[in-house]
């Protein structure tokens, strides 16, 4: 194997011809929250609507890189499947499953990360950012996640993966994979290089206290977000102590500048009217928050509460969503298995 995943023909390497399909998974380490919702769910159902072939896991595999509770990740997996469905995904549209029951991810982690440099998993921030000060005492698998992360796209051969600003240092460490397992094992265009999704500006939703940190679910205050099974006196009484300025709204982006908290209020306003803040401010420009609030806690209330009454639904009968799981798991294993086995025989593993 050479170290760079760079071709050194002087000839551009044949493009994968496959078909196209899109993946992406969440972490089953807790509950959803409507920075979840806006930034990922309801762009997911949106693909789906237009006919794009979407594989949404559940990636359980990922989410022991920390310590879980065995006791509650099985439950934890269900929850992010029933927001799945509850935000419009379809089981007879998209395949919906959970990441360790198709074993074959684990399998083509391995080849990967026999594939992978120790210089390139070096440069992942995200490492750097999660283990602190203290990497010695992080697992050896919130290192090597890239690597599995890699696995879980090129395992279906994923030509588009919906990508943040804080994965994309990642999507560049996969092509670099397929790239190199393409040229080390003479197999140009086995491995799609896949490309990063944009669908325009995904809404960046901050934390309802601190306007300048993102909405999070390990945020210890639970009034910093909306969970996505916050019924709809909950929503609006966390709206209303949602913090904010004395200030009125503003007439134009510009008079947002260095007022956190009203942006994102604002931002929210936007994503769940499905309007630009431009349109926003011009029906609320030199109004102030006692109007503003009551305003978007009954828009929030609107939008949010049939995703939580199914998801209040679906987490009372979990048989439903281990049917829906079990299914996806058998058809995300018949595209998986072949690709591996394909794998192995191009790597040379003995195949009685």
């Amino acid at each position: 194997m050479t170290d760079t995943a760079t071709p050194t023909a002087s000839q551009t390497p044949p493009a994968y011809q496959g078909p196209r399909r899109i993946l992406s998974g969440i972490q089953a380490s807790g509950a959803l929250h409507l920075g979840n919702y806006l930034g990922a769910l309801k762009r997911f159902t949106e693909l789906q609507d237009q006919g794009a072939p979407c594989f949404l896991f559940v990636a359980d595999m990922h989410a022991i890189t920390v310590w879980q509770d065995p006791a509650k990740l099985a439950d934890q997996t269900r929850e992010i499947a029933a927001a799945y469905l509850a935000s419009g995904l379809d089981p007879a549209r998209s395949i919906i499953f959970p990441q360790s029951a198709v074993r074959a991810h684990a399998d083509l982690a391995w080849v990967f990360n026999c594939v992978a440099r120790l210089g390139w998993l070096d440069r992942m921030t995200q490492f750097k950012e999660k283990s602190g000060k203290h990497k010695e005492r992080s697992s050896v698998g919130l290192y090597t996640y890239p690597v599995l992360q890699a696995a879980d796209i090129l395992l279906y051969k994923a030509t588009e993966v919906p990508t943040g600003e804080d994965q994309k240092q990642h999507l560049e460490l996969t092509r670099d994979i397929a790239q190199k397992f393409n040229n080390d094992f003479g197999v140009p265009g086995f491995f799609p290089l896949p490309e990063p999704l944009t669908q325009g500006p995904a809404p960046r939703v901050m934390s309802l206290r601190d306007g300048s940190a993102k909405m999070s679910k390990s945020d210890p205050s639970d009034q910093s977000r909306i969970n996505l099974t916050d019924d709809a006196d909950t929503i609006v009484a966390k709206i209303r102590k949602a913090r904010s300025d004395a200030d009125v709204l503003p007439d134009t982006l510009e008079g947002l500048n260095d007022r956190p908290e009203a942006k994102n209020l604002v931002t929210i306003y936007a994503a769940l009217a499905d309007l630009t803040r431009e349109q926003v401010l011009s029906q609320y420009a030199g109004q102030g928050f006692g109007a503003f609030k009551p305003a978007l806690a009954e828009l929030a209330v609107e939008a949010m509460a049939p995703v939580t009454a199914e998801m209040r639904r679906l987490m009372a009968d979990p048989a439903e969503i281990d049917r829906v799981l079990k299914d996806g798991a058998e058809r995300a294993s018949a595209i998986a298995d072949p690709v591996v086995d394909e794998v192995k025989r191009i790597v040379g593993f003995w195949r009685g």
